[in-house]
Formats: C-alpha cells, sequence, structure tokens
C-alpha cells in the first residue's frame, strides 16, 4: 500500500512552504505498512527556535489556504509537530533531531521523494 494522492500532494506543499523559510534536511517517511494513524512523516530542520516556529507557521498558512488545518499542533521550545492526520509534521532544531533520530527509528520504512526539493534547484536543504 502507498500512501494516497491526496497526502502526497500535501506533503509537496508542506515541504514548499518549509523551504520557503529555508528549512534545512527534509525527509518524508512512508508509514502507511507501519501505522494505521497516518501516512507520512515529514521531517525538517531549523537552526534555532525562531526558525522552526516560522517554518511550522508558513506550513500553517500555506495549508490553511488550501483548507487544510492540522487537528492538532503541539510545541516545545526545539520541536514542534502539526498533525494533519494522514500526514505529521515534525519542526525540530538539529540539536533535537539529532538527539531523537525519528528517521533512523522509522529506518525499516520507504523514503518518499520530495519533488519541492529540486524545485529549488536541487539543493541539500
Amino acid at each position: 500500500m502507498a500512501p494516497r494522492r491526496e497526502t502526497l500532494l500535501l506533503l509537496e506543499r508542506a515541504s514548499a512552504a518549509a523551504l520557503d523559510k529555508l528549512a534545512k534536511n527534509l525527509v518524508a517517511v512512508d508509514l502507511t505498512e507501519q501505522m494505521v494513524l497516518s501516512e507520512v512523516f515529514l521531517i525538517a530542520s531549523g537552526q534555532n527556535e525562531r526558525q522552526i516556529e516560522a517554518i511550522a507557521d508558513n506550513i500553517e498558512m500555506k495549508l490553511a489556504a488550501q483548507n487544510e488545518r492540522p487537528v492538532r499542533r503541539e510545541k516545545s521550545s526545539r520541536w514542534i509537530l502539526l498533525d494533519y492526520e494522514d500526514l505529521v509534521v515534525h519542526v525540530q532544531t538539529e540539536e533535537i533531531r539529532n538527539y531523537y533520530m525519528l528517521e533512523r527509528l522509522w529506518n525499516d520504512c520507504p523514503r518518499i521523494e520530495i519533488s519541492a526539493i529540486e524545485n529549488v534547484g536541487g539543493e541539500d536543504k
């Protein structure tokens, strides 16, 4: 089973919004074979607390323009989670991301290629 087309479109919009605020190291994880609650995790990093807030706010704003609103937003000073049900976005500082290593926890799940990254010149964001 693969993520639904609607979820992949939401992933692309969220990724583009994150990149607009200079998010780094975007990784999308396909959870369809592992979880019932979500299809995809998007993990992105920011350099500091202000930047992760700006990234999360921009994702919310851009998706709200498409009538998508998170069912839940959880925030600490170094990690913001946006839950769009089938897509869950984790915006973390590098320090927290290195500590929790979500992509390693889900290492057995396939990665999803994000075309938004290619659209900014293929840079490692």
